[in-house]
């Protein structure tokens, strides 16, 4: 008992003054992405009912928007089959245990995360990976699987099947999975992660001699040739999102470490792990300076002070190279909780590292690795969030690049006695295109004689895709002014519509 005392107090110690530490340079902005990775491929959720996964995403996705969440990124696609209904590929064994099997009672996991991210105010992106067709953990594949309908297309490695990233029909196949997905369901992104050519193993070897000598192209050089297809690919998969959806972005999350300084003195960081580049064949800083992505995850699981690949270093190198699209930092909850601060030992390293990127100009937000451990609030991470660094809501960082254009600003705003009570009500406003159409609202609250300033953050009182809100009428003897500003897919922000209350 005096030892689960102990452990409790000393979790305190850890949740107050790891807060002191980031005082200085925490920064509540109005904007910041602020995502959470939720994956399948480890089988989390294999065996639940129907029900039972419901209730488990369900209470992590409330836990995540107590806790500040504003984007889910949901695995749908870990091994070339669906967590969805797809007329293209088999149901994943992650969802019912056995690949090809529908769930029962039927539900189609996607479609549901989409409706329950956007009524809990969250974008949902759909993440795939896009050429691993198999697993190591797998053993049997269903006999609609693109592996066995067409086992010229792949290659094994380490007991794994990958899509050979070398034959253009293999380029061609995943576009289409993806067209399928985004022209189907109301996601917000598409988001493929870090594996592009497999993590090298030793004495594997990638058998891709024939597809070299039949397309090289005229490369010479077998490891350009490799970073040329996996270009094209990306290049292409993002030109099908945009001809579908224009508004649909589309987000990688590499591996953490583009080059060593020993690959590329010029342009590596001071770290000495494996390369996106050089081992898996991905030319990210490519990708993000021609635009072909619309924002970049690198994957900084690390602590800082570690020997081979510090946090502090790569972010600070990502910052500088990859600034022409939105920068999110991946973040390792579990790493970061059980790691001392490098300068005051009795906290862990979340407020030093939540300090660094409030500090560097190019990061626009992180994406959590896992979501379970923050609705979990392991080392009080989750508590940490929502008491202090997302306490308050946040838009999605804008992307002029896809568009930036306002919609129009709400219309006739008007406190209305009701049945259920004393409601704000509004119109929305008519718009043409989709640029133009809102897709959800921002209620401010401000008291009398105070400045109307929508760019604070904590004046936010809701982010709602609903018409009305609720008022909190207490006596109606304090007056306030609600502000109400529309957005639309891209989160470009109308101008105001005032009314004063009395509440």
């Amino acid at each position: 008992m005096k030892r689960h005392l102990m452990l409790a107090v000393l979790m305190a110690v850890f949740f107050v003054f790891g807060f002191e530490k980031a005082e200085a340079g925490s920064k509540f902005g109005k904007r910041e992405f602020r995502g959470a990775w939720i994956q399948t491929v480890n089988g989390q959720f294999t065996g639940m009912t129907t029900a039972g996964m419901q209730q488990t995403l369900g209470s992590q996705l409330d836990e995540l928007k107590r806790d500040g969440v504003n984007a889910i990124i949901f695995q749908v696609r870990p091994e070339c089959d669906a967590l969805y209904e797809s007329k293209l590929e088999p149901w994943s064994r992650f969802l019912t245990g056995v690949q090809g099997q529908q769930p029962s009672p039927y539900w189609d996991p996607l479609n549901w995360m989409v409706n329950e991210c956007h009524r809990r105010g969250m974008e949902l992106h759909a993440w795939i990976n896009p050429y691993r067709a198999k697993t190591a953990g797998t053993t049997a594949l269903a006999t609609n699987h693109v592996a066995l309908q067409h086992p010229e297309r792949v290659f094994a490695y380490n007991g794994q099947f990958i899509l050979n990233p070398g034959l253009p029909e293999n380029r061609d196949y995943i576009c289409k999975v993806v067209d399928d997905i985004v022209s189907r369901y109301d996601v917000d992104g598409i988001h493929i992660d870090d594996y592009f050519y497999p993590y090298p193993v030793a004495g594997q070897t990638i058998q891709d001699d024939k597809e070299f000598a039949r397309y090289s192209n005229g490369i010479k050089n077998k490891n350009d040739w490799r970073r040329d297809n996996v270009n094209v690919f990306v290049k292409q998969l993002g030109e099908t999102i945009k001809k579908r959806k224009p508004w649909v972005k589309f987000g990688v999350s590499p591996f953490g470490i583009y080059r060593n300084q020993k690959s590329d003195a010029n342009i590596g960081s001071a770290t000495s792990g494996l390369q996106d580049y050089d081992d898996l064949y991905a030319d990210v800083l490519l990708w993000v300076n021609n635009g072909w992505v619309d924002y970049c995850v690198p994957q900084l699981y690390w602590e800082i002070g570690h020997k081979t690949a510090d946090y502090k270093t790569l972010a600070l190198w990502w910052n500088k190279f990859a600034a022409n699209r939105p920068l999110f930092i991946g973040e390792s909850v579990e790493r970061t909780v059980k790691t001392p601060d490098m300068t005051n030992p009795a906290v862990h390293q979340m407020g030093a590292k939540f300090t660094l990127r409030s500090q560097l100009s190019n990061v626009k937000g992180a994406v959590l690795w896992y979501a379970k451990a923050v609705a979990d609030n392991m080392g009080s991470y989750g508590s940490a969030l929502r008491d202090y660094y997302w306490k308050y809501p946040a838009l999605q960082p804008l992307m002029p690049f896809i568009d930036d254009k306002a919609p129009k600003k709400p219309k006739h705003l008007a406190p209305v006695w009701t049945s259920d009570g004393y409601l704000l009500f509004w119109e929305e406003p008519k718009g043409k295109e989709w640029g133009d159409s809102v897709q959800k609202y921002v209620v401010y609250r401000f008291v009398k004689g105070e400045n109307i300033n929508i760019d604070d953050a904590s004046k936010i009182v809701a982010i709602t895709n609903n018409t009305w809100l609720k008022l909190p009428y207490d006596e109606g003897k304090v007056q306030y002014t609600y502000v109400v500003t529309a957005l639309d897919r891209l989160n470009n922000e109308s101008k105001k519509a005032k009314k004063k209350v009395k509440l």
